[in-house]
């Protein structure tokens, strides 16, 4: 993609799952969600689903074509609740800093949230056997915040805010300094908890960073 073209942010697509879903369709979804956060993705069949949401198999999979499918809109749905929404990413920015570190921890809260984590740890564990699992996982969680940050990015370059030789890069690079330290260590669930403080001091350096890096001002 031409690194000059710049589009504006759009709102996600996966707004539209905040739509009220009818009763068959909220209990499917609600099944799904508990056994895969109790077994892994692996053990759950779309029998088992089926029989603890009380529908038929011919219910289910015209709601769902198929595990995968309905695993992403789980992901997509918890998305919806995710801070990633249009005024996240504001045309017009005063304060470069002060909003990257908005951004930054907006995005992180909601990362360390437990519903969050869970389904980031099944993800994690059970794509190498189930290559569908991963995919659904990054393209409905963090390709989302990529592409609209990458966009962003982009709109900050043409203004002469940022100077960015591969926008895509840094974009990672932003989404890797919200990984670190703080996010790693309650992924793996190892004490202590995160405080207030540290994951304040872990938005403000990864801000820090990244304006160094490509800030036109730093």
């Amino acid at each position: 993609m031409d690194q000059n073209i710049v589009t504006q942010p759009k709102c996600s697509e996966a707004d539209a799952v905040t739509a009220e879903m009818s009763p068959k369709r909220r209990q499917v979804v609600e099944a799904a969600e508990t056994l895969f956060f109790a077994n892994g993705y692996g053990a759950v069949s779309m029998d088992q689903i089926a029989r603890t949401a009380g529908v038929s198999k011919a219910t289910l999979y015209a709601y769902f074509p198929s595990k995968d499918a309905l695993f992403a809109h789980i992901v997509a749905t918890k998305g919806a609740d995710s801070p990633l929404s249009c005024d996240l990413f504001p045309d017009d920015v005063a304060d470069l800093r002060a909003t990257l570190e908005d951004i930054g921890g907006r995005i992180l809260k909601f990362m360390l949230l437990d519903r969050t984590l869970a389904i980031y740890r099944i993800a994690l564990a059970e794509s190498g056997r189930f290559p569908e699992l991963g995919r659904a996982f990054y393209q409905n969680g963090p390709q989302q915040f990529a592409t609209r940050f990458q966009t962003w990015l982009g709109h900050l370059q043409s203004q002469g805010l940022v100077k960015v030789p591969d926008l895509a890069l840094a974009t990672h690079q932003f989404m890797a300094l919200m990984r670190c330290g703080v996010f790693f260590r309650r992924s793996l669930s190892l004490p202590p908890e995160p405080s207030e403080l540290e994951i304040n001091q872990t938005i403000a350096a990864a801000a820090e960073t990244f304006l160094r890096a490509y800030a036109v001002n730093s």
